[in-house]
């Protein structure tokens, strides 16, 4: 199993998710509602909004999975937000990163993952939009941009949350 690396700009992008004051905070619909179109969309298992925090990542909206955080170092959107663009494996068994990682040989048993990173306004990747499935599989190039729209949505909704109305 493959640790996920650190960005070279982790003290800043911490702070910048920490300044969103949404790290274990309740479910809300905004984010929620996208989840399960992911889920519908995609046919998958789960679809997840997660926020990568110093040793955890932590959802903010999971459909599919009765979890709310897994440690950072087994996670797959830890490789994610090193990167700006959608990261897929079509089968976890035949990808040497994760193919003996503990979410793979144990529950939820991944076998296909594809994450989207969560970019803010600031350039940050503070997470993902990630959609899972126990069964290998493809995306069409039309559903990766599709993922990547959602995941800006999610990303105009994490920014949206600094000004809340309550």
């Amino acid at each position: 199993m493959q640790v996920p690396g650190i960005p070279r700009n982790e003290a800043e992008r911490i702070q910048v998710l920490r300044e969103l004051l949404i790290l274990d905070t309740d479910p809300e619909e905004r984010f929620d509602v996208i989840t399960v179109y992911c889920q519908s969309r995609f046919d998958c298992a789960i679809a997840l909004v997660t926020l990568v925090d110093s040793d955890r990542q932590w959802f903010k909206s999971a459909c599919g999975l009765n979890v709310r955080e897994t440690p950072r170092d087994i996670s797959f959107c830890g490789h994610v937000i090193l990167q700006d663009e959608v990261m897929v494996i079509n089968d976890t068994l035949q990808d040497p990163r994760f193919a003996d990682n503990p979410l793979v040989l144990g529950a939820p048993f991944i076998r296909f993952y594809a994450g989207a990173p969560l970019t803010l306004s600031s350039g940050h990747n503070v997470g993902t939009l990630c959609i899972i499935d126990p069964k290998p599989k493809r995306l069409a190039e039309e559903e990766v941009a599709h993922l990547e729209v959602l995941a800006r949505l999610v990303s105009l909704e994490l920014e949206d949350h600094r000004c809340p109305n309550n």
